[in-house]
Protein backbone atom coordinates (compact mmCIF):
# COMPACT_ATOMS: atom_id res chain seq x y z
CA UNK A 1 0.00 0.00 0.00
CA UNK A 2 1.27 3.49 -0.77
CA UNK A 3 2.09 5.93 2.01
CA UNK A 4 -0.99 7.56 3.43
CA UNK A 5 -1.59 11.17 2.47
CA UNK A 6 -1.95 13.61 5.41
CA UNK A 7 -5.75 13.51 5.17
CA UNK A 8 -5.87 9.75 5.74
CA UNK A 9 -3.24 9.20 8.43
CA UNK A 10 -5.55 9.87 11.36
CA UNK A 11 -8.94 8.47 12.09
CA UNK A 12 -10.73 11.75 12.75
CA UNK A 13 -9.45 14.44 10.39
CA UNK A 14 -11.98 17.27 10.44
CA UNK A 15 -10.55 18.87 7.30
CA UNK A 16 -11.09 16.05 4.80
CA UNK A 17 -12.85 17.64 1.84
CA UNK A 18 -16.25 16.55 0.56
CA UNK A 19 -18.05 17.32 -2.69
CA UNK A 20 -21.52 16.63 -4.05
CA UNK A 21 -23.21 15.93 -7.39
CA UNK A 22 -27.00 16.23 -7.71
CA UNK A 23 -29.02 15.01 -10.70
CA UNK A 24 -32.38 16.62 -11.48
CA UNK A 25 -35.27 16.04 -13.86
CA UNK A 26 -36.62 18.84 -16.04
CA UNK A 27 -40.39 19.17 -16.14
CA UNK A 28 -42.95 20.73 -18.46
CA UNK A 29 -44.99 22.84 -15.98
CA UNK A 30 -48.21 22.26 -17.96
CA UNK A 31 -48.13 18.50 -18.56
CA UNK A 32 -45.82 17.67 -15.60
CA UNK A 33 -43.96 15.25 -17.87
CA UNK A 34 -40.18 15.17 -18.00
CA UNK A 35 -38.89 16.92 -21.13
CA UNK A 36 -35.59 16.76 -23.08
CA UNK A 37 -34.41 20.23 -22.09
CA UNK A 38 -31.18 19.20 -20.38
CA UNK A 39 -28.65 20.52 -22.90
CA UNK A 40 -30.32 23.93 -23.21
CA UNK A 41 -30.70 24.36 -19.44
CA UNK A 42 -27.14 23.24 -18.73
CA UNK A 43 -25.69 25.61 -21.32
CA UNK A 44 -27.69 28.55 -20.00
CA UNK A 45 -26.85 27.80 -16.35
CA UNK A 46 -23.16 27.45 -17.23
CA UNK A 47 -23.15 31.15 -18.11
CA UNK A 48 -23.51 31.78 -14.35
CA UNK A 49 -21.65 28.90 -12.70
CA UNK A 50 -19.38 27.42 -15.37
CA UNK A 51 -18.55 23.74 -15.09
CA UNK A 52 -20.53 23.33 -11.85
CA UNK A 53 -23.41 22.23 -14.10
CA UNK A 54 -23.31 19.47 -16.71
CA UNK A 55 -25.43 17.62 -19.24
CA UNK A 56 -26.56 14.10 -18.45
CA UNK A 57 -27.04 10.77 -20.21
CA UNK A 58 -30.81 11.33 -20.44
CA UNK A 59 -31.87 14.53 -22.18
CA UNK A 60 -34.51 15.13 -19.51
CA UNK A 61 -31.85 15.54 -16.81
CA UNK A 62 -29.15 17.96 -15.71
CA UNK A 63 -26.42 17.73 -13.08
CA UNK A 64 -25.26 20.19 -10.42
CA UNK A 65 -21.80 19.92 -8.84
CA UNK A 66 -19.86 21.51 -6.03
CA UNK A 67 -16.12 21.94 -5.68
CA UNK A 68 -14.42 20.14 -2.78
CA UNK A 69 -15.60 21.76 0.46
CA UNK A 70 -14.23 21.71 4.01
CA UNK A 71 -17.32 22.79 5.97
CA UNK A 72 -21.04 22.19 5.84
CA UNK A 73 -21.64 25.92 5.46
CA UNK A 74 -19.36 26.06 2.42
CA UNK A 75 -21.11 23.06 0.88
CA UNK A 76 -24.54 24.54 1.55
CA UNK A 77 -23.55 27.82 -0.10
CA UNK A 78 -22.33 26.12 -3.26
CA UNK A 79 -25.44 23.93 -3.51
CA UNK A 80 -27.73 26.94 -3.14
CA UNK A 81 -25.83 28.90 -5.78
CA UNK A 82 -25.79 26.10 -8.35
CA UNK A 83 -29.43 25.19 -7.74
CA UNK A 84 -30.38 28.85 -8.16
CA UNK A 85 -28.55 28.94 -11.49
CA UNK A 86 -30.35 25.80 -12.67
CA UNK A 87 -33.75 27.03 -11.53
CA UNK A 88 -33.24 30.34 -13.31
CA UNK A 89 -31.99 28.69 -16.49
CA UNK A 90 -34.85 26.19 -16.47
CA UNK A 91 -37.47 28.91 -16.12
CA UNK A 92 -35.87 30.83 -18.97
CA UNK A 93 -36.29 27.69 -21.09
CA UNK A 94 -39.92 27.28 -20.00
CA UNK A 95 -39.34 24.25 -17.76
CA UNK A 96 -38.85 23.50 -14.06
CA UNK A 97 -36.33 21.59 -11.93
CA UNK A 98 -37.45 18.54 -9.93
CA UNK A 99 -35.54 16.48 -7.35
CA UNK A 100 -36.96 12.96 -7.48
CA UNK A 101 -35.07 9.69 -7.82
CA UNK A 102 -37.30 8.54 -10.68
CA UNK A 103 -39.57 10.43 -13.11
CA UNK A 104 -43.02 10.67 -11.54
CA UNK A 105 -44.64 11.20 -14.95
CA UNK A 106 -43.08 10.38 -18.31
CA UNK A 107 -44.16 9.58 -21.85
CA UNK A 108 -44.41 5.82 -22.45
CA UNK A 109 -41.69 5.71 -25.11
CA UNK A 110 -37.98 5.00 -24.56
CA UNK A 111 -35.91 7.55 -22.67
CA UNK A 112 -34.30 10.06 -25.03
CA UNK A 113 -30.52 10.07 -24.58
CA UNK A 114 -27.71 12.33 -25.75
CA UNK A 115 -25.97 11.47 -29.02
CA UNK A 116 -22.59 10.42 -27.64
CA UNK A 117 -20.49 7.36 -28.60
CA UNK A 118 -20.50 6.04 -25.03
CA UNK A 119 -24.28 6.38 -24.75
CA UNK A 120 -24.80 4.69 -28.10
CA UNK A 121 -22.57 1.87 -26.90
CA UNK A 122 -24.59 1.56 -23.68
CA UNK A 123 -27.84 1.27 -25.63
CA UNK A 124 -26.31 -1.40 -27.86
CA UNK A 125 -24.94 -3.31 -24.88
CA UNK A 126 -27.93 -3.19 -22.51
CA UNK A 127 -30.74 -2.97 -25.11
CA UNK A 128 -34.27 -2.72 -23.71
CA UNK A 129 -32.95 -2.30 -20.16
CA UNK A 130 -32.15 1.30 -21.14
CA UNK A 131 -35.66 2.15 -22.36
CA UNK A 132 -36.92 3.29 -18.95
CA UNK A 133 -33.58 4.00 -17.28
CA UNK A 134 -33.56 7.64 -16.23
CA UNK A 135 -32.79 8.03 -12.52
CA UNK A 136 -31.55 10.94 -10.44
CA UNK A 137 -28.99 10.41 -7.72
CA UNK A 138 -27.05 12.19 -5.03
CA UNK A 139 -23.34 11.36 -5.34
CA UNK A 140 -20.91 12.27 -2.56
CA UNK A 141 -17.12 12.37 -2.96
CA UNK A 142 -14.87 12.18 0.11
CA UNK A 143 -11.16 12.88 -0.36
CA UNK A 144 -9.20 9.64 0.00
CA UNK A 145 -6.21 9.62 -2.37
CA UNK A 146 -4.72 6.26 -1.35
CA UNK A 147 -6.60 3.90 -3.68
CA UNK A 148 -5.81 0.70 -1.79
CA UNK A 149 -6.99 2.28 1.45
CA UNK A 150 -10.11 3.39 -0.46
CA UNK A 151 -10.77 -0.25 -1.47
CA UNK A 152 -10.43 -1.37 2.14
CA UNK A 153 -12.73 1.47 3.26
CA UNK A 154 -15.31 0.45 0.65
CA UNK A 155 -15.26 -3.06 2.13
CA UNK A 156 -16.06 -1.67 5.57
CA UNK A 157 -18.77 0.69 4.26
CA UNK A 158 -20.72 -1.97 2.35
CA UNK A 159 -23.01 -2.91 5.30
CA UNK A 160 -24.07 0.75 5.67
CA UNK A 161 -25.60 0.84 2.18
CA UNK A 162 -29.10 -0.18 3.39
CA UNK A 163 -29.18 2.67 5.92
CA UNK A 164 -28.13 5.16 3.22
CA UNK A 165 -30.93 3.90 0.96
CA UNK A 166 -33.46 4.23 3.79
CA UNK A 167 -32.31 7.75 4.67
CA UNK A 168 -32.55 9.04 1.09
CA UNK A 169 -35.48 7.06 -0.38
CA UNK A 170 -37.19 9.51 -2.75
CA UNK A 171 -38.59 7.48 -5.63
CA UNK A 172 -41.96 5.85 -4.85
CA UNK A 173 -43.52 6.72 -8.23
CA UNK A 174 -42.23 5.76 -11.66
CA UNK A 175 -43.87 6.76 -14.94
CA UNK A 176 -47.25 7.35 -13.35
CA UNK A 177 -47.23 4.21 -11.21
CA UNK A 178 -47.04 3.84 -7.44
CA UNK A 179 -44.36 1.16 -7.27
CA UNK A 180 -45.02 0.18 -3.66
CA UNK A 181 -41.37 0.95 -2.92
CA UNK A 182 -39.83 3.91 -1.13
CA UNK A 183 -36.69 3.90 -3.28
CA UNK A 184 -37.56 2.43 -6.67
CA UNK A 185 -34.42 3.92 -8.21
CA UNK A 186 -32.46 1.26 -6.30
CA UNK A 187 -34.64 -1.45 -7.88
CA UNK A 188 -34.09 -0.10 -11.39
CA UNK A 189 -30.35 0.02 -10.84
CA UNK A 190 -30.25 -3.51 -9.44
CA UNK A 191 -31.01 -4.94 -12.89
CA UNK A 192 -27.53 -3.99 -14.09
CA UNK A 193 -24.57 -6.24 -13.21
CA UNK A 194 -22.23 -3.24 -12.95
CA UNK A 195 -24.40 -1.38 -10.40
CA UNK A 196 -25.40 -2.04 -6.79
CA UNK A 197 -23.20 -3.06 -3.85
CA UNK A 198 -19.53 -3.35 -4.81
CA UNK A 199 -17.67 -6.64 -4.61
CA UNK A 200 -15.36 -7.32 -1.69
CA UNK A 201 -11.67 -7.02 -2.57
CA UNK A 202 -8.66 -7.58 -0.33
CA UNK A 203 -6.34 -5.45 -2.48
CA UNK A 204 -6.51 -2.74 -5.11
CA UNK A 205 -5.19 -5.28 -7.61
CA UNK A 206 -8.09 -7.62 -6.84
CA UNK A 207 -10.58 -4.74 -7.15
CA UNK A 208 -9.18 -3.85 -10.56
CA UNK A 209 -9.14 -7.50 -11.64
CA UNK A 210 -12.83 -7.86 -10.77
CA UNK A 211 -13.72 -4.71 -12.73
CA UNK A 212 -11.78 -5.99 -15.73
CA UNK A 213 -13.43 -9.42 -15.56
CA UNK A 214 -16.90 -7.88 -15.51
CA UNK A 215 -15.96 -5.60 -18.38
CA UNK A 216 -14.70 -8.60 -20.37
CA UNK A 217 -18.16 -10.15 -20.02
CA UNK A 218 -19.63 -6.99 -21.60
CA UNK A 219 -21.65 -6.36 -18.45
CA UNK A 220 -20.07 -2.89 -18.40
CA UNK A 221 -18.46 -0.79 -21.09
CA UNK A 222 -14.97 -0.74 -19.56
CA UNK A 223 -13.40 -1.08 -16.09
CA UNK A 224 -13.81 2.65 -15.42
CA UNK A 225 -17.61 2.32 -15.69
CA UNK A 226 -17.98 0.13 -12.62
CA UNK A 227 -20.71 2.38 -11.24
CA UNK A 228 -21.07 0.49 -7.98
CA UNK A 229 -22.76 2.09 -4.98
CA UNK A 230 -19.29 2.70 -3.51
CA UNK A 231 -16.05 2.97 -5.44
CA UNK A 232 -12.60 4.53 -5.50
CA UNK A 233 -13.14 7.06 -8.26
CA UNK A 234 -11.17 6.05 -11.39
CA UNK A 235 -9.87 9.60 -12.01
CA UNK A 236 -10.38 11.68 -8.86
CA UNK A 237 -8.61 11.19 -5.49
CA UNK A 238 -11.91 10.37 -3.80
CA UNK A 239 -14.11 7.61 -2.50
CA UNK A 240 -17.45 8.06 -4.26
CA UNK A 241 -20.80 7.07 -2.71
CA UNK A 242 -23.54 6.72 -5.35
CA UNK A 243 -26.35 4.82 -3.60
CA UNK A 244 -28.57 7.76 -2.54
CA UNK A 245 -31.59 9.22 -4.33
CA UNK A 246 -31.40 12.95 -5.02
CA UNK A 247 -33.02 14.96 -2.21
CA UNK A 248 -35.25 18.05 -2.53
CA UNK A 249 -34.07 19.69 0.72
CA UNK A 250 -30.55 21.13 0.61
CA UNK A 251 -30.26 20.68 4.38
CA UNK A 252 -30.71 16.94 3.94
CA UNK A 253 -28.16 16.82 1.12
CA UNK A 254 -25.56 18.61 3.24
CA UNK A 255 -26.26 16.44 6.28
CA UNK A 256 -25.93 13.21 4.28
CA UNK A 257 -22.62 14.44 2.85
CA UNK A 258 -21.31 15.28 6.33
CA UNK A 259 -22.49 11.92 7.65
CA UNK A 260 -20.61 10.20 4.85
CA UNK A 261 -17.45 12.20 5.46
CA UNK A 262 -17.50 11.05 9.09
CA UNK A 263 -18.19 7.45 8.04
CA UNK A 264 -15.36 7.43 5.49
CA UNK A 265 -12.80 8.98 7.83
CA UNK A 266 -13.78 6.68 10.70
CA UNK A 267 -13.68 3.49 8.63
CA UNK A 268 -10.55 4.57 6.74
CA UNK A 269 -8.87 4.91 10.12
CA UNK A 270 -9.90 1.37 11.04
CA UNK A 271 -8.80 0.07 7.65
CA UNK A 272 -5.39 1.72 7.92
CA UNK A 273 -4.86 -0.08 11.24
CA UNK A 274 -6.55 -3.43 10.62
CA UNK A 275 -6.65 -4.06 6.86
CA UNK A 276 -9.43 -4.89 4.42
CA UNK A 277 -12.16 -5.73 6.93
CA UNK A 278 -14.90 -8.38 7.12
CA UNK A 279 -16.33 -9.87 3.93
CA UNK A 280 -20.13 -9.58 4.03
CA UNK A 281 -21.77 -11.91 1.53
CA UNK A 282 -22.92 -10.11 -1.62
CA UNK A 283 -26.28 -11.91 -1.57
CA UNK A 284 -26.99 -10.76 1.99
CA UNK A 285 -26.16 -7.14 1.15
CA UNK A 286 -28.23 -7.16 -2.05
CA UNK A 287 -31.21 -8.49 -0.11
CA UNK A 288 -30.72 -5.86 2.60
CA UNK A 289 -30.55 -3.10 -0.01
CA UNK A 290 -33.73 -4.40 -1.65
CA UNK A 291 -35.48 -4.40 1.74
CA UNK A 292 -34.34 -0.82 2.42
CA UNK A 293 -35.57 0.26 -1.03
CA UNK A 294 -38.95 -1.31 -0.36
CA UNK A 295 -39.50 0.06 3.14
CA UNK A 296 -37.36 3.20 3.37
CA UNK A 297 -37.26 4.80 6.79
CA UNK A 298 -40.50 3.19 7.95
CA UNK A 299 -39.52 -0.12 9.57
CA UNK A 300 -36.49 -2.28 10.26
CA UNK A 301 -33.10 -1.97 8.63
CA UNK A 302 -29.99 -4.11 8.29
CA UNK A 303 -27.64 -3.63 11.25
CA UNK A 304 -24.07 -3.08 9.96
CA UNK A 305 -22.66 -4.49 13.19
CA UNK A 306 -24.65 -7.73 13.50
CA UNK A 307 -26.41 -8.37 10.19
CA UNK A 308 -29.76 -8.57 11.98
CA UNK A 309 -32.77 -6.36 11.27
CA UNK A 310 -33.57 -3.72 13.88
CA UNK A 311 -35.64 -0.51 13.90
CA UNK A 312 -34.02 1.96 11.54
CA UNK A 313 -34.07 4.68 14.20
CA UNK A 314 -31.90 2.47 16.40
CA UNK A 315 -29.44 1.84 13.57
CA UNK A 316 -29.25 5.61 13.00
CA UNK A 317 -28.60 6.25 16.70
CA UNK A 318 -25.87 3.61 16.78
CA UNK A 319 -24.28 5.15 13.69
CA UNK A 320 -24.19 8.62 15.25
CA UNK A 321 -22.62 7.14 18.38
CA UNK A 322 -19.96 5.37 16.33
CA UNK A 323 -19.19 8.51 14.35
CA UNK A 324 -19.40 11.00 17.21
CA UNK A 325 -15.61 11.55 17.51
CA UNK A 326 -15.38 12.34 13.79
CA UNK A 327 -18.55 14.46 13.81
CA UNK A 328 -17.42 16.45 16.83
CA UNK A 329 -13.95 16.95 15.39
CA UNK A 330 -15.47 18.48 12.24
CA UNK A 331 -18.28 20.32 14.04
CA UNK A 332 -20.98 18.39 12.17
CA UNK A 333 -22.83 16.60 14.98
CA UNK A 334 -25.77 19.00 15.06
CA UNK A 335 -26.43 18.82 11.31
CA UNK A 336 -26.42 15.02 11.26
CA UNK A 337 -28.61 14.74 14.35
CA UNK A 338 -31.03 17.25 12.80
CA UNK A 339 -31.29 15.06 9.70
CA UNK A 340 -32.35 12.06 11.77
CA UNK A 341 -34.80 14.20 13.75
CA UNK A 342 -36.42 15.38 10.51
CA UNK A 343 -36.69 11.78 9.34
CA UNK A 344 -38.27 10.76 12.65
CA UNK A 345 -40.81 13.59 12.41
CA UNK A 346 -41.78 13.48 8.72
CA UNK A 347 -40.47 10.17 7.39
CA UNK A 348 -38.32 9.77 4.31
CA UNK A 349 -38.93 11.88 1.18
CA UNK A 350 -40.93 9.03 -0.37
CA UNK A 351 -43.43 9.37 2.47
CA UNK A 352 -43.74 13.03 1.60
CA UNK A 353 -44.39 12.23 -2.05
CA UNK A 354 -47.17 9.81 -1.17
CA UNK A 355 -48.72 12.37 1.19
CA UNK A 356 -48.95 14.82 -1.71
CA UNK A 357 -50.75 12.33 -3.96
CA UNK A 358 -54.46 13.08 -4.30
CA UNK A 359 -57.18 10.97 -5.93
CA UNK A 360 -57.80 11.42 -9.63
CA UNK A 361 -55.17 14.08 -10.40
CA UNK A 362 -52.70 11.70 -12.03
CA UNK A 363 -49.86 12.59 -9.64
CA UNK A 364 -49.74 16.17 -10.93
CA UNK A 365 -49.82 17.53 -7.38
CA UNK A 366 -46.85 15.34 -6.47
CA UNK A 367 -44.83 16.83 -9.32
CA UNK A 368 -45.89 20.38 -8.40
CA UNK A 369 -44.88 19.90 -4.77
CA UNK A 370 -41.55 18.32 -5.72
CA UNK A 371 -40.77 21.29 -7.94
CA UNK A 372 -41.67 23.70 -5.17
CA UNK A 373 -39.62 21.77 -2.61
CA UNK A 374 -36.62 21.69 -4.96
CA UNK A 375 -36.82 25.43 -5.61
CA UNK A 376 -37.31 26.24 -1.94
CA UNK A 377 -34.11 24.32 -1.32
CA UNK A 378 -32.38 27.59 -2.19
CA UNK A 379 -35.07 29.98 -0.92
CA UNK A 380 -37.08 30.53 -4.11
CA UNK A 381 -40.81 30.99 -3.75
CA UNK A 382 -43.29 29.94 -6.39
Amino acid sequence: MTALAPETRTRYDAMVTVGVEEEFFLIDPHTRLVVPAGPAVAERAAERVGDLVAKEFALCQVEARTPPCRTGAELYGHLERVRAALVGAARAEGVRVCASGTPVLQDPGPVQVADHPRYRAANLQYRSMMDDFAVSALHVHVHLPDRELAVWTVNRMRPWLPLLIAVSANSPFHRGMDTGYAGYRTVLRSRFPCLGPPPYARTLQEHERLATAISDSEAMLDPATAYWDLRPHPRLPTLEIRVMDVLPDVRDTVAVALLLRALVTTLAGRASEHGPGPAWEAEVLRAACWRAARDGWSTACFDPATGRYRPVVDIAADTVALLRPALEASGDTREVQALFLRLAERGDPATGQRAWATPDDGLRTVVDQLILATERGHGTEN
